[in-house]
């Protein structure tokens, strides 16, 4: 699964990061100033916990927000958090709150208006939070080169983006950056756009495509082969949501290629983590999910309930933060399927997010017994 589209060498990476840091900072007001929906995309509902944190984010934040999936992963108390490509600071403010003030969030990104509009509304939202000092900052630079504004190796514990990662011109740089910087067992969550083939010349030319996260959206199978170059586990793909296009001279360049928001979760996880697999116990008491943790598309844990896990995953929470909400032992009886139900009955696990997508389009799958969970493929 090689990238043949590596690093857009038809295009310079200074022409695509002055592009697009004109039409982020610029000729994009509004978030209705968008021409497609790439950018804007919810892919899954918000939980209560997020939706009080939005509540606090100031209006103006809010408005110059381009985002096309939710950044905001589970358990993230006193954690480092680094988001790459945060705009105007929207999921940064609302993951301050999430972090509390023992932890620490960083905002980086290229465009200039937007990181002042950011770090204009530092004190009112420190005030808003009751903090006795900002928990926040925001750094003008390069996702690719995170070195360039002092961030250390093995210095955060998450590193979250929203749609950005499509308006990097080398995405390999950004994910090694991203793997650099988080600690043994870190996790890279991030939503962005994806294609279902590898695109033309025509497309990855066009300006405004750029600018609608759609020129530089990977072939999703690439980020598969990039991960596991960079050194990542591989990804555990989250949610998807359709992209649609609302210009007929837009649709026109794109052709028969298809667009999807998906999100998807990286671990760093350390080579002596990297067991068999075995069986996990959701203990549950995680903040908004106490009696069930959806982890991804595939696995999803129930409070109490026994379930069977690959050696990925089995490394996954073993080595992350996740570690001291789970019973985990080695073996089991199906331990090597992708999710504990139905004995004899299970289906492969999910990868592809325009298969995930037509999935949740179609009648939903019959559901397991109370004692095992199932990811929403199902296997009965």
């Amino acid at each position: 699964m090689a990238d043949k589209s590596r690093d857009c060498a038809f295009i310079s990476q200074d022409q695509i990061h002055r592009d697009v840091q004109d039409y982020y900072g610029r000729e994009l007001q509004k978030s209705e100033d968008l021409k497609t929906n790439a950018c804007i995309t919810v892919s899954k509902p918000v939980s209560k916990v997020v939706r009080d944190a939005l509540q606090h984010v100031h209006e103006e934040v809010v408005s110059r927000y381009y985002g096309c999936g939710l950044i905001i992963p589970e358990y993230l108390v006193s954690c480092r958090v680094l988001d790459l490509g945060s705009g105007s600071g929207r999921d940064c403010y609302v993951l301050s709150q999430l972090v509390g003030e023992r932890g620490y969030v960083t905002g980086i990104d290229m465009t200039k208006e937007q990181v002042e509009v950011a770090k204009k509304h530092i004190a009112y939202h420190m005030e808003k939070f009751g903090y006795q000092k900002p928990n926040v900052e925001f750094l003008q630079g390069y996702m690719e080169k995170l070195g360039d504004v002092g961030l250390a190796d093995e210095s955060y514990d998450i590193v979250v983006s929203n749609c950005v990662i499509n308006l990097a011109p080398d995405k390999r740089a950004v994910l090694r950056e991203a793997y650099r910087v988080l600690k043994p067992g870190g996790e890279m969550y991030f939503s962005d756009i994806y294609a279902n083939q590898r695109l033309s010349e025509t497309v990855r030319k066009h300006r405004v495509l750029w600018g609608e996260c759609l020129a530089g959206a990977l072939f999703w199978e690439d980020l598969y082969s990039i991960a596991k170059e960079v050194g990542f586990s591989p990804p555990c793909l989250v949610t998807t949501s359709p992209i649609t296009i609302g210009s007929k001279e837009l649709e026109d360049i794109v052709g028969d290629c298809s667009f999807v928001s998906a999100t998807f979760r990286l671990f760093k996880v350390p080579g002596s983590s990297r067991t068999g697999p075995g069986q996990v116990i959701y203990n549950g008491g995680i903040v908004g999910h106490e009696q069930e943790l959806v982890f991804d598309a595939n696995f999803t844990f129930k409070e109490g309930a026994v379930v069977d896990v690959d050696a990925e995953m089995a490394a996954i929470l073993q080595s992350s933060r996740f570690a001291e909400k789970f019973m985990i032992r080695s073996g089991g009886t199906n331990a090597a399927a992708p999710q504990g139900c139905c004995q004899g009955k299970m289906k492969k696990k999910i990868c592809d997010p325009f298969l995930l997508l037509l999935q949740q389009q179609s009648a939903p799958a019959p559901a397991c017994s109370a004692a095992r969970t199932c990811g929403p493929q199902g296997c009965c």
